[in-house]
Order: structure tokens, then sequence, then C-alpha cells
């Protein structure tokens, strides 16, 4: 699908299958979402350069994600995707300066495009030129970035409290509790993960851009484009705190399994130890021996229950009074 946005935001979609599809000339964003070979021809005859493809996009080489032409320049980004989700990803994201207009490829639909969408009829001034415009999403895409890294935050602030717990109450957790944390530590770390990814990804791209005469050329633009520089940056440095938390909180959750673990093992250790004991004295008088005057006491038997009770007890004070329970 093919979606064209002029300077103030007025968005048209254009039909390539269409006879008479044409472009409109005062269009300066041009938002190709999953393309078929008729919308790139299309674009590519409009504008008269090569549109980069899906196994394109999925180049990890550096000098195939970011080079320039003689007619255009090519960029690509990793954003984050389906983030509100329990399975975010990364999405590769062409952007191409042509003609004084932005191309943008992607194939999956990350929210930062929706956002600026709905944000760029109330730019003031709108967007004049495709590098104003591409500096302007990318601003937004930062934005988002940082609502992403916010709401992990305050996740993982919860789930810390989950995983600690209101120790004052002195409550017991349910079976597998612990367990069921891993999991939900799991997930955000596998989100701010691939929010580390695209921060690098869009620290390598605003860098090339900066670089960029179509950039240069727009004062506004470039110095939008040197404040989000800096905003990523930052972004970057507090995803790596975050990380570190999560790495915390990971090593305290397998900390207090192996800590409830062995509260377990200990019970039994002790059980077995208090109760081996009164075992003994059972085992000695059930021995068929046949001179074993123990036998032929009256108060022999209520004499072996106290023998076995006290055995039991008596280890029992010691282990208190040592603090080993």
């Amino acid at each position: 699908m093919i979606t064209v946005y002029d300077a103030r935001g007025e968005a048209m979609v254009i039909d390539a299958a269409s006879p008479a599809a044409a472009m409109p000339e005062d269009i300066v964003w041009i938002d190709m979402l999953r393309p078929d070979r008729a919308e790139d021809h299309l674009i590519e005859r409009y504008l008269q350069i090569e549109i980069p493809t899906r196994e394109d996009l999925k180049d990890i080489e550096p000098s195939s994600r970011m080079y320039t032409t003689p007619d255009a320049v090519f960029m690509t980004a990793s954003l984050v995707c389906r983030a509100d989700s329990g399975h975010p990803d990364i999405t590769d994201v062409a952007f191409v300066l042509a003609r004084d207009k932005l191309i943008t490829v992607r194939y999956d639909e990350p929210k930062a495009f929706d956002l600026f969408r709905a944000g760029l009829p109330r730019i003031v001034g709108g967007c004049s030129n495709g590098a104003m415009m591409l500096a302007r999403l990318f601003e937004t895409i930062s934005d988002r970035t940082a609502e992403i890294l916010e709401h992990a935050v305050a996740s993982l602030d919860k789930l810390s409290q989950q995983v600690f717990g209101d120790r004052t109450q002195n409550k017991r957790r349910p079976p597998h509790y612990l367990e069921a944390r891993l999991l939900d530590v799991a997930s955000h770390h596998r989100l701010v993960a691939k929010t580390r990814d695209s921060l690098a990804s869009l620290s390598r791209v605003l860098t090339f851009l900066y670089t960029v005469p179509a950039l240069q050329e727009t004062r506004e633009a470039k110095e939008l484009c040197r404040t989000v520089t800096r905003d990523v940056q930052s972004l970057t440095e507090h995803a790596s705190f975050i990380f570190g938390n999560i790495t915390f909180l990971l090593d305290a959750s397998l900390g207090l399994i192996s800590v409830e673990q062995n509260a377990i093992i200990k019970i039994f250790s002790i059980a077995s130890v208090v109760f081996l004991p009164p075992t003994l004295v059972a085992s000695l008088y059930g021995m068929n021996f046949e001179i074993m005057p123990e036998l032929h006491w009256t108060y022999g038997y209520p004499m072996a229950l106290v023998a076995m009770v006290v055995s039991a007890i008596v280890p029992f004070y010691i282990f208190r009074w040592k603090g080993w329970l």
C-alpha cells in the first residue's frame, strides 16, 4: 500500500494497479507499507531510483544499510514493533531521501509511524522537504522508544515487588510462584534487548544522516537531528541501566528459588536426623536374640517408648540452641 503526504500532513492512498495512477506534485512523504512489485515500479518510475526490497532490508552489512547514489540517500534502521504485546520484535525500515522527498519502505507497523501520522498535521509550519520530514519522524521514533523504556521500568518495579514481596506480612508464596516470575523477567529482557538493538541502529543512522548534504542545507532539520542524536545516546545509557536491573532481578529470583529449595531440603534433613535415634532404639528392641533382659521387664515397653521420644526431642532442642532451625 502506498500512502502519500504533503507538507501539512494531508494523506492520499495511491492505487498502483489503476491505469490512471499518478503521484501528486506537492507530496513530501511517500510511505510504502508491504509494497508489491507494481507499487515498487510505480515509485521507481516516478523518482528514477531503485526501491529497496524485503531482501535488501535484511542485509546486515553497514555498507548495504547506509549509502548514497547520485540521485538518492538510502538508510535502513531497525525499529521495535509490537512492544505492547507479549512478543516484541524488530523490523527493518528503509528511509530514502530523493528529489527533496522522503520515501519509507516497511513490512511491519511500528507504532511510531501511527503516532507520527497522527501528529503530522499539528506540526507548526509543516515539513517543507524530505529532510525535515525525516528529522521529525526520527524525533517521534525516539519519543516512542522512550515511552517503551518508561513502561518497562514501571513493569519491572511491579515485578520487583512481586519477587521480593512484603516481608512484614510473612506470607508463604504459592507453589512455583517464583518460576512464573522468571518468565516475566525473560519477557522484559527480550523487550529491552530489542530496544537496545534498535537504539544502536538509530544511532548509526543518525550519525550517517548528519553528514548528508540535504540535511545540512536545512538548518532546522540539522538542529533537530543533533537533538535526536543526543536523545538516542541518553536512551541507550538508560536502556543499559534497565538491562542491569533485569540481570539483578533474574539473579535474585534464581537465588530466592535456591533458598526455598534449600529450606525444603533442610527440613527433610533435620527430620531424618531427629527420627534417626528413635529408629535406632526401635531397631535394638526389634532384634530377636534369646538373651535380652529388657524383654522381661514389666515396664520395658513404656521405657522403650520414652527412650524413643527423648532421643527425638533432645536433638531437636540442640538444633534450636545452635540456631540451625
